[in-house]
């Protein structure tokens, strides 16, 4: 079966193409080891082995928190691009496009922290940056705004041309999901899974980036005209429901990659089905409309919109993560897998996710809620399924893309070294804030107590670990990806 072959033609990139992912995962290489280099640099500081002075920290804070959900969606923008084009017809300006209109928008954010001295955190919560104290200047928080805007737009830039593409082949959206055989019907054995989860992508991000453009031109024109005044909550809902939904088709975008890799490496066809169809659609829903569980301490809200937030909490975590989870491990069930540094990344992030997932639906419910939602537990959560998860899918398909260079996965023994560092490194990490936050040790404070420190010392040699397997793999990859084309080998093997 040509979903078999593990190095498939459709999948050798021409030229222009290949210097255009190579500059976003590349990028997006640096970026996580620098983004990680200031999450290390906090970490030490709360551990008190670095001195890292209160406005230091949250000027560090606010780089890390924008900059690694902003590389985040980079890398994982490129993952859904090299899948589906082999589907529709995507325009390669569009995604330089939005490469270029990142970089812009990095640009903006690096020079409002680093060098205007902005500190109001990626959530920009609204009267926040105008109301400074003398911290920073307006120009800084509008520095920040406009490089939020230059990276939405390069995103809302990529998604319409997908939909475009996506519609001239399937002829609407709604074909494209497969939602004509949720009730009855023959599915077709062969329509893609990429194409039915870059088409939820599409719709529901598209709605967040634009609810998160929104309050940004609302946040300039405050800026520009002091007299003009928000409605805070109504901002806030805003700024969550892009933030959400941001974060969130991350990991929608990540997922392809075990859908097109895992059966190669199985060497087993991972069929589409109608439960995999009627999750898809229905997480399409519950995504757009799951953001209020992020403002279940904000007892302003109406009383339904929190009711909302807690119920969709519960249904929005599982149907994705369920049916991706049981086909994968179904798929390689007595399979005889390859093993190799790709397939032991694939396997981690169904962990990372499958793991990570848990705590976030615990925070999703009110009482406990009440209790954690302002500790550690948050970033223990969403550190879990990002390093664990996420991330893994992305260094699964780079991994596989620089092993078709010599048609063999690649599996040195650094390599199988480099999985197990990164695993104990994130799990100890991501543990030692969920266990803080079991502590309730608040969020976001730059110091903390005497009894808290052992722990911010465990998560720091945590995340010193994680810092060294990315380093050795982003140089790996970056090695690789810069191969000359003539290196490439013609031949391919057979999954």
């Amino acid at each position: 079966m040509a979903a078999l072959t593990l190095y498939p033609e459709s999948e050798r990139l021409p030229r222009g193409e290949r210097i255009t992912f190579n500059l976003y995962m590349i990028s997006a290489l640096l970026l996580f080891v620098l983004m990680m280099v200031l999450g290390v640099i906090m970490r030490m500081g709360q551990s008190l082995w670095l001195d890292v002075p209160p406005d230091l920290f949250y000027q560090v804070l606010s780089m890390h928190g924008a900059g690694m959900v902003g590389t985040m969606s980079l890398a994982t923008t490129a993952v859904m691009w090299f899948f589906l084009r082999k589907y529709v017809r995507l325009h390669l300006w569009a995604f330089l496009a939005n490469y270029l209109l990142f970089l812009c928008g990095a640009l903006c954010i690096i020079g409002a922290v680093f060098v205007g001295r902005y500190a109001g955190l990626w959530t920009f919560l609204y009267p926040l940056p105008t109301h400074a104290m003398g911290m920073w200047g307006n120009g800084a928080a509008a520095c920040f705004m406009v490089g939020y805007l230059f990276i939405g737009v390069g995103s809302l830039l990529f998604y319409l041309d997908a939909a475009a593409a996506i519609i001239g082949r399937y002829g609407n959206l709604g074909r494209a999901m497969g939602l004509q055989w949720l009730f009855g019907g023959t599915i077709d054995p062969d329509h893609p899974k990429a194409v039915v989860a870059s088409t939820m992508v599409v719709i529901a991000n598209s709605l967040g980036i634009l609810a998160g453009a929104v309050v940004l031109v609302m946040y300039l024109v405050a800026i520009a005209y002091p007299e003009f005044t928000m409605n805070a909550l109504y901002a806030k809902n805003l700024t969550y429901w892009f933030g959400h939904m941001y974060i969130n088709a991350t990991i929608y975008m990540g997922v392809m990659a075990v859908y097109e890799l895992l059966a190669r490496y199985s060497g087993r066809p991972y069929a589409i089905s109608r439960p995999f169809l009627w999750s898809w659609a229905a997480s399409c829903v519950f995504v757009i409309v799951v953001f209020p569980h992020h403002l279940l301490m904000d007892y302003a809200q109406p009383r339904w919109v929190a009711v909302t937030g807690q119920v969709v909490s519960y249904l929005a975590g599982f149907p994705v993560f369920l049916v991706t989870v049981w086909g994968a491990l179904t798929n390689i069930h007595r399979s005889g897998m390859r093993w190799s540094t790709p397939s032991r990344l694939l396997i981690l992030s169904m962990f990372g996710w499958a793991a990570g997932i848990l705590p976030a639906i615990l925070d999703g419910t009110i009482g406990i809620n009440r209790v954690m939602h302002n500790t550690q537990w948050v970033p223990g959560h969403f550190h879990f399924y990002l390093l664990l998860g996420v991330l893994p899918m992305v260094l699964a398909l780079l991994y596989h893309v620089i092993g078709s260079r010599r048609a063999a996965p690649p599996d040195s023994g650094a390599d199988r070294l480099g999985v197990p560092v990164y695993l104990i490194g994130g799990m100890t990490f991501a543990l030692a804030f969920l266990d803080a936050g079991h502590m309730s040790v608040a969020r976001r404070m730059s110091s903390h107590l005497a009894e808290w420190i052992p722990n911010d010392r465990v998560g720091a040699i945590g995340a010193s670990l994680v810092l060294l397997a990315m380093v050795y793999f982003a140089v790996r990859i970056i090695h690789g990806l810069l191969r000359a084309p003539g290196a490439e080998s013609t031949a391919h093997a057979a999954g």
